[in-house]
């Protein structure tokens, strides 16, 4: 798919991709992507190829600061990137859609439920990682600690490269307003859970807290004994494919 761009007014350029279904009736899928990364991702990629192959619509993005979207990533916070995929889904589908989340979009997307319940069919996410700004906060270490009390920010070397993305105090101090685990979570849509338990970054204990904070017609848990952080194995993505097609089935009739 070619690249197209979403202008908006006084806000950063996002750069999307959306491939149309077989028909108008066709189920609608939007991916939110993780923290760094963007839409030409292993799990976005595998996505759009399973889309085509099954005539269905297919939308992911970049987030302000990531990939081709114009803005700095050292200024976004969870609530710019939550306003942005609420600027995709708004601007770019149409209809019922149904939204996958990875990682940071677990959280973005559980927010975007949320917002639009009247348009999301059904919710998928994979190592999804609501509230890890908290998480963060509470596992800084000493020099961490001294570091963004010294520059407001400090760099995060697992990423590894010349410029490792950073996590900022603005980006700690604004996700809490959007945190959602330490309340009921309503929801009025299926939720389906994809949790890698050798996942290093998002412990599959959260994934545990957070299907008992969700009150949801239809929740179901998929724990991957080998899976880590990416979900991206062949096994890993064949779960994906037939998660996505059981909510398909459930919720387009």
């Amino acid at each position: 798919m070619s690249v197209s761009f979403l202008e908006r007014t006084g806000k950063p350029t996002l750069a999307y991709q959306s491939r149309q279904g077989a028909t108008h009736r066709s189920p609608q899928l939007l991916f939110l992507g993780g923290f760094a990364s963007d839409m030409e991702g292993t799990k976005a990629a595998h996505l759009d190829q399973f889309c085509e192959g099954h005539g269905y619509g297919y939308v992911r993005f970049d987030y302000t600061g990531h990939g081709r979207s114009a803005g700095e990533f050292a200024k976004g916070t969870i609530g710019g990137w939550f306003e942005d995929a609420l600027a995709v889904m708004d601007g770019v589908t149409e209809g019922p859609v149904l939204l996958i989340g990875s990682s940071m979009g677990g959280w973005i997307g559980l927010l975007t439920c949320l917002a639009r319940a009247s348009r999301v069919l059904g919710f998928v996410g994979l190592a999804a990682a609501p509230d890890f700004t908290r998480d963060i906060q509470n596992a800084m270490n000493a020099d961490q600690k001294a570091q963004m009390a010294r520059e407001g920010f400090f760099p995060l070397p697992h990423y590894g490269g010349d410029k490792p993305p950073v996590i900022t105090k603005a980006l700690l101090e604004e996700g809490e307003r959007h945190c959602l685990l330490d309340k009921p979570l309503p929801m009025s849509c299926p939720v389906r859970v994809i949790q890698g338990v050798q996942d290093s970054e998002v412990p599959w204990q959260k994934a545990e807290i957070l299907m008992q904070a969700l009150h949801a017609p239809d929740k179901k848990l998929f724990l991957q004994e080998r899976g880590d952080h990416r979900l991206s194995t062949p096994e890993d993505l064949k779960l994906l494919e037939d998660v996505v097609t059981g909510l398909v089935n459930a919720v387009y009739i």
